[in-house]
């Protein structure tokens, strides 16, 4: 089997036994693409071929972007080489001598309540276009969603009896999430008085219709908030993933506790949703200094 080959067979066995989701399994891809690119470059077409100066070659012509996109070239590197050693392809692994750059802690960027609010209020609902607008966005700040996840909703994720939505999130793991008695009025509005009268509103079970009847993709998502984002004066750039972070940092802020915030992110790991009290703290040490006295 050849490295081309091997490269697929590694994506399909990662697509199905660790559910990750498309984008990374696109990212994956690029990697791997581009180590064949190298390999081929040096002669190399079989895996049994490579050798560590080779993968040494190559990391060094891609590593150094960033140190989270370095850390995802060699894990997808070193990934590769594992499975091919699980697989019997390989007897030894030429990528376990090969170092993991380390990451700096890189706290999550949150927009403040006051910005936020004033995105929410941006969209024109005495327009279809922005009673959609309002409720995609509110949903998305209300509930915490990945954009993925805010694309991907259909009628049947979203309870409005009980006020919450259901979350499909990386590998596929269903969470329900509550929506907030703002949010709820806003997608209430947009069914009512948008999504029935759209020509696909019988034939699709997406929830937010785009105006040309299918799912809205995540740059859309992106487009959309960035144009509502200038338009309130809002000047820090703005993304669903902020809003995101923006999400659980007022949570926490508020009092919520950490584990109910891990379970409406979604997140697997208690200490990825530890990264926000951080961002939280910061806010209570700068209120202290700019308001005691003795600060």
């Amino acid at each position: 089997m050849d490295i081309s080959s091997s490269i697929d067979a590694y994506l399909d066995h990662v697509r199905v036994e660790r559910g990750l989701s498309k984008n990374t399994l696109e990212a994956y891809g690029r990697d791997l693409g581009a180590l064949a690119d190298s390999l081929e470059q040096r002669g190399k077409s079989l895996p049994s071929e490579v050798t560590e100066d080779d993968l040494f070659v190559f990391l060094r012509e891609n590593l150094g972007k960033s140190p989270r996109t370095s850390a995802r070239v060699l894990s997808s590197v070193r990934g590769f080489f594992k499975f091919l050693v699980r697989e019997r392809v390989l007897e030894t692994d030429p990528s376990a001598l090969v170092e993991r750059p380390k990451l700096g802690k890189r706290l999550p960027k949150a927009l403040s309540f006051e910005d936020v609010t004033r995105i929410l209020a941006g969209p024109d609902t005495a327009t279809a276009r922005g009673l959609l607008h309002a409720a995609m966005i509110h949903v998305l700040y209300a509930s915490g969603l990945r954009v993925s996840e805010l694309c991907s909703l259909t009628l049947a994720d979203v309870d409005l009896s009980r006020g919450v939505v259901a979350a499909f999130g990386k590998g596929q793991k269903r969470r329900l999430v509550p929506m907030g008695e703002a949010s709820m009025e806003h997608v209430r509005a947009y069914l009512a008085d948008v999504r029935v009268n759209h020509p696909e509103a019988l034939s699709s079970k997406v929830l937010f219709l785009s105006p040309r009847g299918a799912a809205f993709t995540r740059q859309g998502v992106w487009k959309l908030l960035a144009k509502y984002a200038r338009g309130c004066g809002v000047r820090t750039p703005v993304s669903p993933h902020k809003l995101r972070h923006s999400f659980a940092t007022h949570l926490l802020r508020g009092g919520a506790d950490l584990r109910a915030v891990q379970a409406m992110l979604g997140h697997a790991s208690l200490g990825t949703t530890e990264i926000y009290t951080k961002v939280a703290q910061d806010h209570i040490r700068h209120a202290y200094d700019k308001a005691h006295p003795r600060a």
